[in-house]
């Protein structure tokens, strides 16, 4: 995943000028771009670009950018899952879409479509199975101004859009709300027999709801 550093490229018009959405990102091209203030979604900015850098650096990382003006306005990243999570048990195809994060001030302008667009233009993604894992408590009600179940929707569609699926699951944290939501796209190289191992994890309790 990390060789042919961004490889692959769109660009977006926005009030402010053109932004590029490009990857995967090499180490030297995020070590260079400066955070806008407005990341921290998940941790404060100068800690979320460490992750990133974090992420690029793995055997499976991988790390798709908005730039512009060399200023980070949004990315999305993938990664294996963390020996604690429940799907590290899986097939070794499994990959998880980490974080995706759009800056406030260029919010609406379909970045975040582009983000993942450009990420599974990638054929080697075909190769993976590939999860999401969705929790309210990261979303920015406030600032769409929408309510829990049409973030919800929005997010639902923008998974969509690149082929990701929702799946029920007894995941603790997942389960926690029902508003928190599992989206899944499998590889068109995945093997039967990892979708089958994979699905397996997704119920662990016996007399949880399957739908």
């Amino acid at each position: 995943m990390r060789e042919g550093y961004e490889r692959y490229c769109q660009t977006v018009q926005t009030p402010e000028g053109v932004v590029q959405v490009k990857g995967p990102a090499s180490l030297e091209t995020l070590s260079n771009l400066t955070m806008d203030s407005g990341l921290r979604a998940f941790r404060p900015p100068n800690r979320q670009k460490e992750a990133l850098m974090e992420i690029c650096q793995l055997e499976f990382g991988s790390v798709v950018i908005a730039v512009r003006n060399g200023e980070l306005l949004g990315y999305v990243t993938f990664h294996p899952p963390d020996s604690f999570e429940r799907w590290s048990q899986g097939p070794k195809e499994v990959l998880e879409l980490g974080a995706i994060e759009v800056a406030p001030t260029v919010r609406g302008t379909g970045i975040a479509r582009r983000l993942l667009e450009v990420a599974f233009a990638n054929p080697e993604m075909e190769n993976f199975l590939v999860l999401a894992t969705e929790y309210y408590w990261h979303w920015d009600l406030e600032g769409k101004g929408l309510h829990i179940w049409e973030y919800r929707e929005l997010m639902r569609q923008l998974m969509a859009h690149v082929g990701m699926v929702v799946k029920d699951t007894d995941e603790e944290e997942i389960a926690s709300h029902p508003a928190n939501m599992l989206t899944v796209r499998y590889g068109k190289h995945v093997s039967q027999e990892a979708v089958l191992a994979f699905e397996a994890l997704l119920f662990e309790r016996p007399d949880s709801f399957r739908g």
